[in-house]
């Protein structure tokens, strides 16, 4: 239960976040500013926003609840992700920057048609709204109904979208940075804080934690028949899972694309790299920890409630739940933005050319408060679904391989058309569509980041395959020009964050 001054230190935190909202709004955005920021955001404010658009609600629910099941293993997507930015940083940015693209699918419409720009950007739009939106907004609403008596699941996450949807479509994509840097700095906080109380229970010893937790359960790497992340997924899986959601993923990348130049969103990408390395010890560790501590537990993705209800002190819980707040939002606004952007310059540009800057940033904004109902909509649905992490991770396994293939070829082949692309990216989508539905029946049980893996290396075997069956392209091959080399000091950083990668990974193994 939440004493008085858990529920000021909320007040203070949500009026502080509407301050920001204000000042931002009065720029009274246009087109370019809602969607880019006007391509101005630096180093520091790349990263930060990088970051809390991505530890989200759903990560403060699900990455302590599948540690408290399965171990530490669950750590392997956050190293990874770290890995993905600094290749992003080095090898893909200076070809987003340098083409000044508004969204990732424009990439695919230079390099092969508009075909593939369509198909990327509503993929994207789907995965926006049902996995990162609702999933945001489900898992905030799990967290308060619990700690708040009297809340339910749908009314609750109607409250949270419309907070979160009013700021951004009022402010755009400066709103959703800004808001998203004061609450990476809550959300450190509050998890330095509570994993240092969690750790308390413990003495602070290393030594007790491994004494009283089984050896497997400490350890990054595990054995093939492990049913939460074997190590071939690791290997194959996470690199594909983690390139989209990184490099391709619209609510993530969004953030670089807006970047003033191509220094400032390299710096970006490498500082937020950095900062993926800590969930390891800030949600994963007391997740596993909890194990010992709280056995048992029917519901594991309760855990991080249970940890604030049973030893965060007064004041705690409130910055803890501040902390919840700044997460979920920091999701559901980056989301939201995106899906309008992909829909405003993907489809509705492309066929009403003669718009405004100010006619898209009013439509803009009303297609942000639609995505929002939509969401709130969804959002409570997923309770019916066995775990919010395994409901985001395995949709995420079977839909966004076949892209990053496609993705992959755009940027490497200079010889593949834009019919054989689309082939192939339609052949993937249905072989994993009929693995979709034969996991789904029991006829097999290979785990989903290993299918990642597989659903990628066949994409890439049927790209060239239509292309010697269809013959020689009919119009010239579009090739996407030489992108510009990423400056020295953001290749050296890349080469520290991978080294820092490997010892971490050494020590955990």
């Amino acid at each position: 239960m939440l004493q008085t001054v858990d529920l000021v230190i909320v007040a203070i935190y949500l009026l502080v976040t509407l301050g920001v909202c204000l000042c931002v709004i009065q720029r009274k955005p246009d087109a370019d500013e809602l969607f880019l920021a006007g391509r101005s955001l630096g180093p520091l404010a790349i990263g930060l926003s990088l970051f809390a658009s991505n530890i989200s609600s759903t990560t403060l629910i699900g990455l302590p609840g599948a540690a408290y099941s399965h171990g530490i293993a669950v750590a392997n997507y956050e190293w990874m992700a770290a890995l993905v930015l600094v290749f992003t940083a080095v090898f893909v940015l200076p070809a987003f920057i340098g083409g000044r693209l508004t969204t990732v699918p424009e990439l695919l419409e230079r390099r092969f048609d508009a075909r593939l720009r369509r198909y990327l950007s509503a993929t994207s739009l789907f995965l926006s709204l049902a996995l990162d939106t609702a999933g945001s907004l489900y898992a905030g609403a799990l967290i308060l109904s619990q700690l708040v008596p009297g809340l339910t699941i749908g009314t609750t996450c109607a409250a949270l979208a419309l907070f979160a949807g009013l700021y951004t479509a009022a402010g755009g994509l400066r709103a959703v940075v800004y808001t998203d840097m004061l609450q990476a700095v809550v959300l450190l906080l509050g998890a330095c804080v509570m994993s240092w109380v969690v750790f308390g229970q413990f003495d602070y010893s290393w030594r007790a934690v491994a004494d009283a937790l089984p050896a497997e359960r400490l350890s990054l790497l595990r054995p093939m028949d492990d049913p939460a992340l074997p190590w071939l997924g690791t290997l194959i899986g996470l690199p594909v899972l983690g390139f989209y959601y990184w490099t391709m993923n619209q609510y993530v990348a969004q953030r670089l694309l807006g970047a003033r130049d191509l220094r400032a969103a390299g710096q970006g990408a490498v500082f937020a790299a950095l900062l993926k390395l800590l969930p390891l010890f800030l949600m994963v560790m007391p997740g596993a920890m909890a194990a010992a501590l709280m056995p048992g537990l029917d519901q594991p993705d309760t855990v991080f409630v249970r940890l604030i209800v049973a030893y965060a002190p007064v004041g705690l819980a409130g910055l803890m739940i501040a902390g919840l707040l700044a997460a979920m939002m920091s999701s559901v606004d980056s989301a939201l933005n995106s899906a309008s952007t992909l829909l405003i310059c993907d489809f509705v540009q492309p066929r009403r050319p003669q718009m405004t800057a100010q006619q898209m940033g009013r439509l803009g904004r009303w297609s942000t408060l639609g995505f929002m109902l939509l969401a709130a909509l969804w959002a409570p649905q997923i309770q019916h679904f066995p775990g919010l992490f395994a409901y985001l991770q395995q949709a995420f396994a079977y839909v966004t391989p076949p892209l990053v293939a496609v993705f992959a070829l755009a940027m490497m082949s200079r010889r593949l058309s834009a019919s054989a692309a689309l082939r192939a990216l339609v052949t993937g989508h249905l072989i994993s569509a009929a693995g979709f539905a034969a996991s789904m029946a029991g006829w097999f049980t290979l785990h989903f980041t290993i299918v990642a893996g597989v659903l990628f290396g066949l994409t890439l075997l049927a790209a060239p395959l239509w292309q010697l069956l269809g013959g020689a392209p009919t119009t010239a091959v579009r090739v996407l020009p030489d992108p510009a080399r990423a400056p020295r000091s953001i290749r050296v950083g890349a080469a520290l964050v991978a080294l820092l990668v490997a010892i971490l990974v050494w020590v955990l193994r």
